[in-house]
């Protein structure tokens, strides 16, 4: 009979809010949930493939695990799982593949694959976060995506737009908050499109959350620029909405902007970040930008550039454009060289470095609340967090926080 179950993923924030979902699943079933580096009987791998650079991780992630235990059975699933499924079930090791198509019913899969009886004995929910160290949760608001991005496998991976149901979201937040967690992170694919099957949207399922659920903090994971109406920023109002928002930008030039088939020019990003920032005190902006995606000109980077440091980023995830088979963008002419690509990286990356520098030493004085997610080891006895607008706080301190 199996015991010990090891979660493990890659990739966005969906990908942890599921993660998160199948741990309290297996938890009440009686798996005692293990940390990734401990011996499990089972191993649950949650796989990405935005990127070319996640597929090797993916496919590094599963042969270590099975090279570190060799009687455990692997149970894969995630976009990889979707996108390759006859590659990744011939990998020594895999018992079990599970598509994303499957995975909302993954833990009942796995349950009847292995003819394990169903026995729910425990009454707590939160103990899985704890284990893996985590104190907010990740709610899969929604998943699935409509546009067509050209360089995005995601959609093919992840299928149409579908969204929950305000009462289960209002339910699982409840529920989180009784056993200690104080904050939610709301996800999806396409976050914006939420309500789109269903006749809600993301504007009213927020506001409704903050009518009736308690929670602390409430957070919002990535939304693309072009799904918020002028109405949304009213939210921030309440102060339980915290002000950091992941807009992904992806270029600066609009020439690369539209052959990456974005639905915002260079021009509306910045007219909603002024917006934004001018309604929403300390809103701290997050992004992601590709480089080196085809055709990008050294005038099309000049003018990521300029439009990365006019918004003051507190932080930027950055890509190298790698091409994925069955997108658009893989086909396109005027490949970029990997050398170009690595140049300016690095170039961003080091004004990335100096934006965020500017962010933090301009919070120096604030007095904030912070969410303690850990510890270090002893002796410094420090404790670390993130503010409302997500920054990282270290504090030194001899007491449990």
């Amino acid at each position: 009979m199996f015991k010990q179950i090891k979660l493990l993923t890659l990739g966005c924030r969906l990908n942890e809010a599921e993660l998160e979902s199948w741990a309290d699943d297996f938890y009440q079933y009686g798996f005692e949930i293990v940390n990734e580096n401990a011996p499990a009987d089972l191993i649950v791998i949650n796989t990405c493939a935005v990127t070319a650079q996640a597929v090797r991780k993916s496919r590094q992630l599963l042969r270590q695990q099975q090279r570190n235990n060799p009687n455990a059975q692997l149970i894969v699933s995630g976009c990889l799982a979707t996108l390759e499924a006859t590659a990744l079930a011939q990998e020594r090791g895999v018992t079990l593949l599970i598509k994303n198509s499957d995975k909302d019913q993954l833990v009942d899969l796995v349950m009847s694959h292995f003819s394990l009886t169903k026995k729910e004995i425990r009454d707590d929910f939160a103990t899985p976060l704890f284990v893996r160290n985590r104190q907010r949760a990740f709610i899969k608001a929604q998943d699935g995506c409509r546009y067509q991005c050209t360089f995005c496998i995601t959609t093919q991976a992840r299928g149409a737009e579908r969204s929950r149901s305000r009462t289960e979201i209002v339910n699982l937040i409840n529920r989180l908050q009784q056993f200690g967690i104080q904050e939610v992170v709301l996800t999806g694919v396409q976050l914006g499109g939420y309500g789109s099957d269903c006749g809600d949207n993301l504007t009213a399922l927020i506001a409704h959350l903050l009518a009736v659920t308690t929670i602390p903090r409430l957070r919002l994971g990535s939304l693309e620029p072009w799904d918020l109406p002028i109405d949304f920023w009213a939210l921030f109002t309440n102060s339980r909405l915290l002000p950091h928002l992941h807009l992904p930008l992806q270029s600066g030039s609009d020439a690369v902007l539209r052959r990456m088939g974005r639905r915002c020019k260079a021009y509306e990003f910045m007219q909603l970040v002024e917006i934004g920032r001018a309604q929403v005190p300390g809103l701290n902006l997050t992004t992601d930008i590709i480089i080196g995606f085809p055709g990008e000109t050294v005038a099309d980077w000049q003018q990521t550039l300029q439009l990365v440091e006019s918004v003051q980023f507190g932080h930027v995830h950055i890509f190298n454009y790698s091409p994925r088979t069955g997108t658009i963008a893989a086909t396109l002419p005027h490949q970029i060289d990997a050398a170009i690509k690595h140049q300016r990286s690095e170039e961003l990356k080091t004004l990335a470095q100096e934006l965020k520098r500017q962010v933090l030493t301009a919070q120096i004085g604030q007095q904030v609340t912070v969410l303690i997610e850990g510890a270090d080891a002893a002796p410094t006895s420090a404790r670390f967090g993130y503010t409302p607008n997500y920054l990282p706080v270290r504090i030194k301190s001899s007491r449990n926080c």
